[in-house]
């Protein structure tokens, strides 16, 4: 709308022009809708006289390199480019131009632009993927660091780099800008990691997602696609006459979590490990845990209850149970092990306390 455009070119403080084409019908509208829009919006500014800072989305394909060499997208991105700096030198403006790699985050639509949705959406939808070279590497970057610099720009603490080929190096005088945090994996390592996000359900395995890394803005963007059937997943309870055991989650490297339900009066445990412990802690009813050193008489016992939720540790070499001793309620107990229980070497020795 041309007179809304008048108007907020007119009063406003800052311009983020993310505006763009980049899915035409002809290599045409590139060159119409990337540089030809841009040339209203500057022009309009300079009829107000409004010298307010603006932001450019560009591409990391203004570069033309590497496999961007040639691509008519690149050629309208870089016109913008140029248009720009010469408007910044031209009125003083400040203008931040922002060369953006491959964005991903939750929503984006798949069988677009963006590698990440489609994969996140066929794998969590059970379709194929096609990966034609699993060692093709993207730089990535994530919605939610976006924004983040976005804000930065808007109060004045902008990123500014210069360009090393395809790389962005910092420089406090570049004359463009970037996002600081960008991640760099092949299309192999994504779909792999996808797939385990996919596999989590039957392995109960919660793969590792450091802060600030790619699995774990990768895991949240996948979420976003599971399909309501999906949302939920049942779980292996182990049932008896004395009550349940199921596991919950396991990581690589930090243990496994599990839920124990003990029926009233039921005594569970009555067993030792060398290395592996444990946190029991009882979220509902009222138990006694107790453990025995091996070889010795002593014996210390903690007194539980959901009413009160504590963790209590069940030392390496302390033979240990835990006791129900309610006559109406179930005991209910989650249970965290420092390793994921392997069948093979299971480190568990019968003993009664």
């Amino acid at each position: 709308e041309p007179s809304l455009l008048d108007e907020y070119c007119r009063d406003c403080d800052f311009v983020f022009n993310l505006a763009g084409v980049n899915r035409p019908k002809n290599d045409e509208e590139f060159m119409e809708g990337n540089f030809g829009f841009a040339s209203i919006l500057l022009d309009t500014l300079k009829r107000y006289n409004n010298i307010c800072p603006i932001m450019l989305s560009s591409s990391i394909q203004a570069t033309m390199m590497g496999r961007y060499a040639g691509s008519e997208y690149g050629k309208s991105k870089l016109a913008g480019e140029k248009l720009f700096l010469d408007y910044a030198d031209e009125t003083g403006a400040k203008v931040l131009i922002y060369r953006f790699p491959n964005l991903f985050g939750k929503w984006c639509r798949p069988n677009y632009n963006s590698a990440v949705a489609t994969f996140c959406h066929n794998i969590a939808n059970d379709l194929p993927v096609q990966v034609n070279d699993r060692s093709t590497e993207l730089e990535l970057l994530y919605i939610d660091d976006l924004v983040d610099e976005m804000i930065d720009a808007l109060s004045g603490h902008e990123h500014h780099c210069e360009f090393d080929g395809m790389d962005a190096v910092g420089d406090e005088n570049g004359r463009y800008c970037h996002v600081p945090t960008t991640h760099k994996a092949t299309l192999g390592e994504i779909v792999d990691l996808l797939h385990s996000f996919r596999d989590q359900p039957s392995t109960l395995i919660i793969p590792e997602i450091p802060n600030n890394s790619l699995a774990k803005k990768l895991y949240s963007t996948y979420l976003s696609y599971l399909p309501k059937e999906k949302t939920i997943f049942p779980l292996k309870m182990n049932i008896d006459e004395r009550g349940s055991f199921t596991e919950l989650l396991k990581t690589d490297k930090c243990g496994q979590f599990s839920v124990n339900i003990s029926k009233p009066g039921i005594t569970k445990g009555q067993h030792w490990h060398h290395s592996k412990w444990e946190f029991f802690i009882v979220v509902s009813g009222h138990g006694l845990i107790q453990e025995r050193k091996i070889g010795t008489d002593e014996i210390i016992e903690f007194e539980v209850s959901g009413k009160k939720i504590e963790a209590v540790h069940m030392l390496p070499g302390y033979t240990h149970n835990i006791i129900n001793l309610s006559d109406t309620e179930d005991l209910v107990t989650v249970m965290w092990a420092n390793e994921s229980f392997d069948p093979n070497h299971p480190d568990t020795f019968f003993e009664e306390v």
